[in-house]
């Protein structure tokens, strides 16, 4: 099989696994217990906390909050930002966020909030000049993602933040959860307020993530019961899940591997354009605003349901955009966003590669692809 999707999901890595075993199977207790194993178990969430500081370049561990992973991250930190300031109703976002931001903002415009939708242009690039005339005194966040999990296009999160913090009191969230792991983040060199990430993302398990609070925000807790996580997110740790997210991240740290990964993208995406007739990179052509792993082309005139079941029966796993929205078929809303004519942005298909690919996967792709494509094309699919 080759897996060309990691931008849904990545394996877990063979350390990262061993790392959690135990907690699996002897070391059980509850971190929270008085005795000499629990305290040691509560060490090992401790030492994850520095692990993941240290891969988002925290200034202290404990700006680190533990989470069951993005969605929860991104929904934390909207409606704690609302929570913790009732006097404020305005949101800031784009059109093409990740849904665990996109529904949720929608679902606060229903009950009244007031959310204004940042637009990008047919490459997938922010308009900053909109952000700056949508700040007012009753803006409580500004959330915008870091990568997009379609395109892989990287906005410009540094600069927002500081054009947020001349220009209001509103918090700022990023979305990293496709970016973790594949750039370097440096949350203290910036004014991000708050950063989600998701350990599935970067060779760990899912069902847990982190949410990054920056020193001095009052985030208040979505939940009610002990006093777990510094008094922020009560419930029994899942110690195994945070030691593996401890451990991925230390993983992840070496960036080294992107290099080649980038190569391989670039062959791959290269070879696709040049190739298959009617073929168009959705998104900026500027590898240096993109993810390294990630290429986002339409083939006009098919249908990309219809090409992923192709690659699939050929062992070639890849996406037609969010994995979230795989059971949608209609196109994908970052490019309708983006202005992607209906012919092309219904035969969209991800590819994103990962720190386990090979450059002879790469190669049997660019082999296979466009027979594929010629196929269908001719049956009018």
């Amino acid at each position: 099989m080759i897996y060309f999707d990691n931008n849904a999901t990545t394996q877990i890595a063979p350390k990262v696994f061993e790392a959690m075993r135990p907690f699996l199977e002897t070391e059980y207790w509850n971190p929270s217990s008085a005795y000499d194993r629990g305290k040691e178990t509560a060490k090992a969430i401790e030492m994850a906390r520095e692990k993941v500081a240290a891969l988002l370049g925290s200034a202290n561990a404990d700006e680190i909050a533990f989470t069951s992973g993005g969605t929860e991250s991104d929904n934390w930190a909207i409606l704690g930002a609302l929570e913790a300031n009732p006097e404020k109703d305005h949101i800031i976002t784009t059109r093409v966020e990740h849904d665990a931001v996109r529904k949720l903002c929608e679902k606060l415009e229903q009950l009244g909030k007031r959310v204004t939708w940042l637009d990008v242009n047919e490459d997938g690039s922010l308009d900053i000049d909109s952000l700056r005339t949508s700040l007012d005194e009753r803006t409580a966040i500004v959330s915008i993602m870091l990568a997009n999990n379609e395109t892989g296009i990287l906005f410009p999160v540094e600069e927002i933040a500081e054009i947020v913090r001349e220009n209001s009191a509103a918090l700022v969230h990023v979305d990293g959860v496709n970016a973790a792991g594949k750039i370097a983040i440096d949350l203290k060199a910036t004014k991000i307020d708050l950063f989600s990430i998701s350990a599935h993302k970067f060779h760990g398990p899912k069902g847990v993530g982190a949410l990054y609070i920056r020193d001095g925000v009052d985030l208040p807790s979505m939940y009610f019961g002990g006093g777990q996580e510094n008094g922020r997110r009560a419930g029994t740790e899942a110690v195994h899940q945070i030691v593996a997210i401890g451990a991925a991240a230390e993983l992840v740290r070496d960036m080294s591997p992107m290099r080649s990964i980038s190569e391989m993208r670039d062959r791959l995406e290269n070879a696709i354009l040049a190739t298959i007739p009617d073929a168009y990179l959705n998104g900026t052509a500027d590898a240096t605003k993109r993810l390294p792993n990630t290429s986002y082309i339409s083939f006009a005139n098919t249908n990309g349901e219809t090409i992923l079941a192709k690659l699939d029966e050929a062992g070639i796993c890849v996406s037609t955009g969010s994995a979230c929205n795989s059971q949608d078929h209609t196109p994908s809303g970052v490019l309708q966003a983006m202005n992607v004519p209906y012919a092309r942005a219904m035969g969209a298909i991800r590819f994103s590669l990962g720190r386990n690919n090979t450059a002879s996967e790469v190669e049997t792709v660019i082999e296979v692809l466009p027979g594929i494509i010629e196929n269908l094309r001719k049956l009018g699919n």
